[in-house]
C-alpha cells in the first residue's frame, strides 16, 4: 500500500517539475518570439512604404495615371497625413529597430526609434511637402489606417499640377 502512494507522489512531483521547466522555457522564449515577429512586421511595413513611394514616383510623370496597391497592416497604424503631405507608419514593439533617438534614412523613408519604458515606439515617415500635394479623396484631411485582418485597397492617382506641385490623390475601398 505504501509503494502505491510513493508512486503517485513521485508522479505528481515529476509532473510539477516538468511544468516548472516548461514555464521557464516559455517565459524566456515568448518575448524573443514576439521580438522576431515584430522585426518581421516592421520590415514588411517599411517595404509597404517603399512600395507606396515607388508607385508615386511611377505615376508622377503623366497626369491621370492611377495605380492600385494592397496594404496589409498586421500591427501598428498607417497615417496618411494629407494636411502635412506625409505618410507615417507607427508601431509599438519590444524590438528595437535602431538606437533610440537616432534617425535612419532608408531611401526617402526616415525611421526613428524612441524608447518609452520597455517599449520601443518606431516611426517611419515619408515627407512629400516639397515634391507633391497629397490629398485623400481630393481633400486635405488625415486618415489613420489601423491593423486589419483584411488588406486595404489603396488607389493612388496623379491629378495634375497645382501650385507647382504634382497633386497625388489617395482613395481607399
Amino acid at each position: 500500500m505504501e509503494k502505491r502512494g510513493q508512486v503517485w507522489i513521485e508522479t505528481v512531483v515529476y509532473t510539477l517539475i516538468a511544468f516548472v521547466i516548461l514555464g521557464a522555457i516559455l517565459g524566456f522564449a515568448k518575448p524573443k518570439i514576439e521580438q522576431l515577429q515584430d522585426k518581421s512586421i516592421i520590415e514588411q511595413s517599411i517595404k509597404m512604404l517603399e512600395s507606396i513611394d515607388d508607385t508615386i514616383k511611377e505615376i508622377q510623370t503623366t497626369s491621370g495615371n492611377k495605380r492600385e496597391i494592397e496594404l496589409s497592416i498586421k500591427k501598428g497604424s498607417l497615417n496618411i497625413d494629407a494636411l502635412n503631405d506625409q505618410i507615417i507608419f507607427e508601431i509599438e514593439s519590444q524590438y528595437a529597430y535602431s538606437e533610440p533617438g537616432i534617425l535612419i534614412k532608408k531611401g526617402s523613408i526616415d525611421i526613428k526609434n524612441e524608447k518609452v519604458g520597455k517599449i520601443n515606439k518606431i516611426n517611419a515617415k515619408i515627407n512629400y511637402a516639397e515634391k507633391y500635394d497629397i490629398t485623400l479623396n481630393n481633400e486635405d484631411k488625415p486618415e489613420l489606417l489601423a491593423k486589419s485582418s483584411a488588406p486595404y485597397k489603396l488607389f493612388i492617382s496623379n491629378e495634375g499640377e497645382v501650385n507647382g506641385l504634382t497633386k497625388i490623390n489617395f482613395e481607399f475601398t
